[in-house]
């Protein structure tokens, strides 16, 4: 995980970006790759333990899902009709989910618990909830990383729509930025506010067709899923990119992405509203 974040930083000295964001860019490598370090510091297993954590949980829904309640997929292009295919298609579909909920609710708390940092003058708070936002995502990269190797083997062939993993990405990004600087911003004045998104989560994952297909939704209804539920749009074109290598949901993802971008910059406007008043609350 660490080489990432390096490789990251070599990758920002050639672009023409502002010394002064340059500085700030530096100082949340820092801190994205101390948060990684510290997540796990001092376990055997060490950073291999959010790869298990999300195997972990593919078995099981895969098991309850597949096994237990017989859901059925549609055939997908390339790949056999089997359970292993059923894990697959799970598994592309719990990525995104696991890093947008992470990334969240970690970003919730994430200025509360940085009281001395909000009273520096000089540190730059807005970077506050970006930390866990980056550090779940890059989680979770090593997880999208095993299920390519295993679509590569299953199918005999890697498809070029990988290419547009990093768009994907931007859309993921924008939205969990967003929404955790919103939450972020609000727990400093509403401690309830973590809680409070473990409820809506839990109902969110249900409504989004993560472990059941979209097929399963009542056809009047699943148009509406996808334009109104951007998790729902990312998560189908995680699957038509990485497993199918065919993009059929580009509307939704160009509405997922319009969202993104407007949950970004109303979470950020809240955020730094509610800014000057952290310092007294805290």
């Amino acid at each position: 995980m660490r080489g990432v974040v390096r490789k990251v930083g070599r990758w920002r000295r050639i672009l023409p970006i502002d010394e002064q964001l340059r500085v700030k860019f530096d100082l949340l490598r820092t801190l994205v790759r101390r948060d990684l370090e510290a997540r796990y510091k001092g376990s055997i297993l060490g950073n291999l333990w959010p790869l298990l954590n999300q195997l972990s949980q593919l078995l099981i829904y895969t098991y309850v899902f597949s096994t237990v309640l017989k859901v059925k997929l549609t055939t997908l292009k390339g790949l056999p009709a089997n359970d292993f295919t059923f894990g697959l298609w799970l598994f592309a579909g719990l990525l995104p989910w696991i890093a947008f909920t992470g990334g969240l609710m970690q970003s919730a708390s994430s200025v509360v618990g940085q009281p001395n940092l909000i009273k520096k003058v000089v540190f730059p708070v807005a970077l506050l909830p970006l930390v866990p936002v980056l550090s779940t995502f890059i989680e979770s990269s090593f997880g999208l990383m095993v299920l390519i190797f295993f679509v590569a083997v299953t199918s005999h062939t890697l498809h070029t729509t990988l290419a547009l993993l990093p768009l994907v990405w931007v859309t993921q990004l924008l939205l969990t930025a967003g929404l955790g600087y919103l939450a972020a911003g609000l727990t400093v004045f509403l401690r309830d506010i973590p809680q409070t998104l473990i409820v809506i989560l839990n109902i969110w994952f249900y409504a989004t067709p993560l472990v059941y297909p979209a097929s399963a939704i009542p056809e009047q209804w699943r148009s509406l899923v996808f334009w109104l539920n951007p998790i729902a749009a990312i998560a189908e074109v995680y699957r038509d990119i990485v497993l199918t290598g065919e993009v059929k949901h580009w509307g939704e993802w160009g509405v997922s992405s319009t969202v993104a971008i407007v949950v970004f910059c109303f979470g950020f406007s809240v955020y730094k509203r509610l800014r000057p008043a952290f310092a007294d609350v805290l």
